[in-house]
């Protein structure tokens, strides 16, 4: 463990190439990057797995999820204020645990939220151009390359167009409640059938945590942010907190519409939700709002990878050349096209229909660390007391291991190779400087 004040991880601008990127963004700016994170195509479209596993208990799952979500962004919040670099759990683990933990966390978010990519570009095309698979393919992946093409600009104009497809989502998620609430249609409690068990209740917290993930957005953007030891804690915070109360009341408006029956039994709970209270004629609506919170989602995942490779490449945890930053726009330009290609392959080549469950238990683990990274931090750089971030670690662990097995097992094969790929790369280098010697 290494004195927090002396971080060993190379500084920005460190190599060639490799200078460091402009504090641009506020609090409002940081925190709306995470809402857009938090409230794009997951709340249209995680509440059917959820309700699948949670039966009638669906809220119960979901305050788990933001219970756990809480302790992550506290640990997120602690650490990011006293290591406002690039990289969020990355550069943490790297810090506080050691540079094999770094590498872990690394690689579960990136393999995680690259996977997310693909799914929420495919969830846009999805919605956007409905039955026709070819056209969906090929709109899904116009729309990698448009918004890789605004996060090329600038951290600026990002912050300024997830700032536009956020409120257009909320307009649209507020128009779809209103008409649940207020319908005469809506049929409460009396009629729920669907049962449970704990592990349900569990599964559907792991899956629902996905839609929370979106708070480290901010924190792997810790070197954009002015004065980032007060404003990126109070970025994260409110992001969370917007977002929980944003789902709670779109999961209640849901279970009184629909009930967990026919949430469960449904691919878009909100399109049916409002064709069940008799107000069709605002399915468009719900389209377009599903279709621009998948671009906002888009949008910001797009800016966390490029950020998170970013640091591992000047790690050498990744290859070297992707630490390059724009000399002009200051993003990390060769980190952001590299992810829209492998992200444009996967959108036309699979359809990713167990993403939410991968996706869900690499942000798992890549939270644990974060957690076990907090824990470590002396008292005088301490905002929470040590007990949330071992409930923050367990809340990760027990939620992963209860996620779907295929899923689970599939991100978790991946993340192995990835350490073994580490172990042979850093036996080389040892063999290399032994012969040197």
């Amino acid at each position: 463990m290494t004195d927090p004040q002396q971080p060993h991880s190379p500084e920005p601008g460190s190599g060639a190439g490799d200078a460091g990127l402009a504090r641009r963004l506020g609090v409002g700016d940081a925190a709306v990057i995470g809402l857009g994170s938090m409230v794009g195509a997951g709340v249209f479209a995680v509440w059917g797995p959820a309700a699948r596993a949670a039966g009638a208990l669906l809220l119960v799952a979901l305050v788990i999820a933001a219970v756990v979500a809480y302790c992550n962004a506290a640990a997120s919040a602690q650490l990011a204020a006293v290591y406002p670099v690039s990289g969020g759990t990355y550069a943490y683990g790297r810090e506080r645990l050691g540079p094999w933990w770094g590498y872990a966390a690394g690689c579960a978010f990136v393999l995680g939220k690259t996977a997310s990519c693909a799914a929420m570009a495919l969830t846009f095309a999805t919605y956007a151009i409905p039955d026709h698979k070819i056209g969906q393919r090929l709109a899904a992946l116009a729309a990698v390359i448009a918004l890789a093409a605004v996060n090329y600009r600038g951290v600026t104009r990002t912050a300024t167009l997830t700032k536009i497809l956020v409120t257009c989502t909320l307009l649209v998620l507020a128009t779809v409640v209103v008409l649940l609430l207020v319908s005469p249609d809506t049929d409460p409690i009396t009629k729920w059938t669907a049962t449970t068990s704990p592990y349900g209740v569990l599964q559907a917290a792991g899956l629902l945590f996905f839609a929370f993930a979106g708070y480290a957005r901010i924190a792997t953007m810790g070197e954009e942010v002015r004065d980032p030891a007060r404003a990126i804690p109070r970025a994260i915070l409110i992001a969370l907190f917007i977002a929980v109360g944003i789902y709670l009341v779109v999961g209640v408006s849901l279970l009184l519409a629909l009930g967990p029956d026919r949430i469960a039994a449904s691919s878009a709970p909100l399109a049916t939700a409002v064709e069940a209270v008799g107000a069709a004629w605002a399915q468009p609506i719900v389209r377009v709002g599903a279709a621009l919170a998948s671009l906002g989602a888009l949008l910001a995942l797009i800016a966390g990878i490029g950020r998170t490779s970013l640091a591992m490449a000047r790690n050498n945890d990744l290859p070297r050349w992707l630490a390059a930053v724009h000399p002009r726009f200051q993003v990390p330009h060769h980190a952001e096209i590299a992810l829209a290609a492998i992200v444009g392959v996967l959108v036309l080549t699979t359809d990713l229909r167990g993403v939410i469950g991968f996706s869900s238990f690499g942000v798992l683990l890549y939270y644990a660390i974060a957690n076990a990274a907090a824990f470590t931090q002396p008292a005088e750089h301490r905002r929470w007391p040590r007990f949330v971030n071992v409930l923050g670690l367990a809340g990760c662990l027990l939620l992963a291991v209860s996620l779907p097995l295929t899923s689970a097992v599939t991100c978790a094969v991946l993340l192995a190779l990835a350490m073994l790929a580490r172990l042979i790369r850093t036996g080389r280098d040892g063999s290399a400087r032994s012969r040197n010697r």
